[in-house]
Formats: C-alpha cells, structure tokens, sequence
C-alpha cells in the first residue's frame, strides 16, 4: 500500500521509492502492447454503441445494437477455450484484426436508413467486430499467463481506457470535427492494425517461444485417463490441493505417455470448467449483469427538473452519465498494481444494491441532488472495474500454471453473459419503459422529453 504523500509517516522521496517498488520487473514494451491489446479489443464495442441511433435509426429499438454486438461475442466465448489452443497466438492477432476490420468496413459503407437503406448488412458487420472482439478478450487474457501481473494490469488499464476514448472518438469526429458518420466509421476500420502492430513490433516474443507446445497438457491427460484418475481430479476442479496438481509435472515426463484424443481433452476441459464457475465467473457476471441493467435501463430514467442541474436540456442526462461511468471504470481497471481485492462477492453485492438504489431513485427520487447520483454512477463503474481486474488476479493466483492459459479465457464469458442477460431483461422486462411509464403516471414527464 502506497502511503500518502506529506503524512507525517511518509516523505515524498519515500512515496517515489515505494512506488517504483509497486512498477519493479515491469517491462516498458509488454505494458505498452497489452494495453493497446485492451484498448483496441474493446474500443470498436464502444464506437459501435455509441453510434447506435446513428446505425438503426430512431425507430428501431437500440437493443438490438447491442444484442448484435455481444450474443456473438458471448457465444464465441462460451465455444472457442474448447478449441482456440489449436491456432497459434500470431494466427489468431491476423484473423482478429482482419475480421474486425471487415466488420467495420461492412457497417460505414452499407447503405444509411435515411437513403432507404436496411439495417442488415449493418448488423452482420456488428456481428463481425463482436465475434472478433470476444475471441480476442479471451485469447489476449490467456496470452496474459505468459507476461505475469503486469500484463494484465496493462490489459485492464487499456480495456478501462476504451470506454472513455470510443465514446469520445464518435463524439468528437462526428459533432466537433464534423466527420459523417461513414467516415468516422471507415476510420475506425484501421485501428485494428494497432493490435498486429503491437504483436509482432512492440511486444517480446521471448516468453511465448519458451512455452512448450499445446499437446504438452495433452499428454498429461492421456496418462491419467490411462490410469484412471483423472475423473477424480476434474471432479475437485481446476483449484486442486498442490499436492495433487505436482503430481501432474511428473508424469509428464513419463514416455510411456502417449497422445490423448480431442474428445478426451474437451471432456477433461469441460469437467474442469466447473471448477471455474462459482469463485469467478458467477460474481463477475453478477457485477456485470446490475452494471449493465443500471446503465442501459435505470440510467436514462435518472432525471431533475433542469433547474436543479448544470443542463439545459434533458437529453444531456444520459451521456453526462456514461462519462462518468466509464471515467470510474478506467481509473478502477488500471489499480491492479495498488489495489487487490479478494472479496467478489462481497463487490458484487454492492453492486446490486447499488442497482437497488439506483431503481428507489428513478421511482421515488430518495436523493435530492443529482450530484449524490453522479457519485452513485462514479461508484457502479468503480466497482465493475475493480471485480473484472481482480477476477483474473485472482484466476492467477490460484489456478495453477499447467491450466491457468484455459481457465483465463474461460472465465471470460462472465461479462459477456452477465450484458447479455440484463439486455434481455431491460428489453424483455421493459425496465426502462416500466419506469418511464411509473414517473409519468406521477406527473413527471421528463422521460418522455428526451
């Protein structure tokens, strides 16, 4: 734990001796490419929602932007930690940035809706960039495993800092400089180069031409299938006493091993995923299930008579909010070199009373300033920055190394999963409507001013 600057415990001169102690061993080029890794991964998601009425039109519910840009990516997650082993890390940045940048490029050249054009084509690219985007998340926190702590401080800081730069990219080419939606869009097809970039010039491919091959786990199944234990193993998880995982090292170098079949390692990862759902995967996607629901459902019902706020029209509510969201996301995400949090479940009941609070308000306005709102919104992005950021720590932590590349890209159907559920309960439930509709009933028509 840093100290305070000036306490009279501390002195500045010990306050930059412990901080350089917090950065020891991190490498200048590995921080740098994973946090253009993040930053790029995610920023298209975010250009794509934030151009939202500006792809489908306002008769066209936004939903469906955001089912497109993440079912696929959730899929692709829950399908690829099976299979992804098999493709080379080089491979797979090519097909990323080429796919994305297809996906890209399909959504600004289609036809708009204002000239007669459909929203099909549109939506595939959508599908396209999110496809790209949930491989990549899983692919570049497993490629974390072989670059230690510091690149998944870096993953996250890039990720957190995706939010704030795509929002404000769309903003300022589309409004500020003037761009049409088209050429922001085109633009955007290029940045997936930064990826393929920072692969093959900035980050050193030392560590990952030391690891062994990926059929060397394999084997290790195959023996224990052979002697029959390994249903025993699965069956406690990825999280086995070391006793039991130290085991595995040896028999690996037994050369009576021999080569195990694809459904034998699809069975053992399955089996071993299950160990991976209740300390990970259910908190995180618990974080992010509120999160999203506070965002895309309660957010844009969190309103004031103008007079008592620093707008002039309502309209304004909603982005102000999403800033501040993501500024506390950003800064929550790149505080894993000073910050660990053990605790998900503890930060994932926060956020659903945070999620609680946030609906007493839109129904009753319990806070009488929209300042306390403000801090509440800065509040929801800071915890579902610190749980996506500790979560992986913590994978790393405690997952051992023979299976820690699969269980951190396991994991990472959590946020996708958790998006994706409270995108089919905003819509399906009709939250948003619901508390429209409640507010109006009681003579506060500020929703429907938007």
């Amino acid at each position: 734990m840093l100290p305070l600057p000036g306490s009279p415990s501390s002195s500045w001169a010990m306050f930059r001796a412990r901080l350089n102690a917090v950065f020891a061993g991190a490498d200048v080029r590995v921080c740098t490419a994973f946090w253009l890794f993040g930053l790029i991964n995610n920023v298209l998601y975010v250009i794509i929602l934030s151009a939202a009425l500006d792809l489908v039109g306002p008769d066209v519910p936004k939903a469906i932007v955001l089912l497109a840009d993440i079912v696929p990516s959730f899929v692709i997650k829950l399908c690829a930690p099976y299979f992804i082993h098999l493709v080379p890390y080089s491979f797979r940045i090519l097909l990323f940035a080429a796919v994305s940048s297809w996906g890209m490029l399909l959504i600004a050249l289609a036809p708009p809706y204002t000239d007669g054009g459909t929203i099909t084509a549109k939506m595939a690219g959508v599908v396209l960039a999110s496809l790209s985007s949930g491989i990549g998340e899983l692919s570049f926190l497993g490629l974390t495993h072989y670059y230690g702590p510091f690149s998944q401080a870096a993953w996250g800081s890039g990720t957190g800092a995706a939010g704030l730069i795509g929002a404000g990219y769309y903003s300022v080419t589309t409004t500020s400089i003037g761009l049409s939606v088209k050429t922001s869009l085109l633009a955007s097809s290029f940045l997936p180069l930064v990826m393929v970039m920072g692969f093959f010039l900035v980050l050193p491919r030392g560590p990952l031409r030391k690891t062994g091959s990926p059929q060397h786990r394999d084997e290790n199944l195959a023996y224990e299938e052979e002697h029959g234990d390994i249903l025993d193993r699965e069956d406690r998880g990825l999280l086995a006493n070391p006793e039991e995982r130290s085991t595995t090292s040896v028999r690996s170098s037994n050369p009576t091993m021999k080569s195990t079949t694809w459904q034998t390692r699809f069975v053992h990862d399955l089996r071993r995923s299950r160990g991976l759902i209740y300390p990970y995967i259910l908190p995180l996607m618990l974080v992010y299930f509120a999160e999203y629901l506070i965002n895309q459902s309660v957010a844009p019902t969190l309103l004031f008579p103008l007079y008592k706020t620093p707008f002039t029209e309502y309209r304004s509510f909603y982005p102000t909010y999403a800033t501040i969201y993501q500024l506390g996301v950003f800064i929550s995400r790149s505080s894993l070199p000073f910050i660990r949090i053990p605790y998900l479940y503890t930060m994932g009941a926060l956020q659903c009373l945070n999620l609680l609070l946030l609906i007493l308000q839109a129904l009753n306005t319990i806070f009488p300033s929209i300042y306390i709102v403000f801090v509440l919104i800065f509040w929801v992005g800071v915890l579902g920055g610190l749980v996506y950021v500790n979560t992986y720590a913590n994978v790393s932590d405690d997952v051992p190394e023979e299976e820690r590349e699969f269980a951190l890209g396991a994991v990472s159907v959590s946020d996708s999963a958790g998006i994706m559920l409270s995108g089919l309960v905003g819509v399906v439930g009709g939250v948003e409507e619901g508390l429209c509709a409640w507010q109006v009933g009681r003579g506060k028509d500020w929703c429907r001013r938007l």
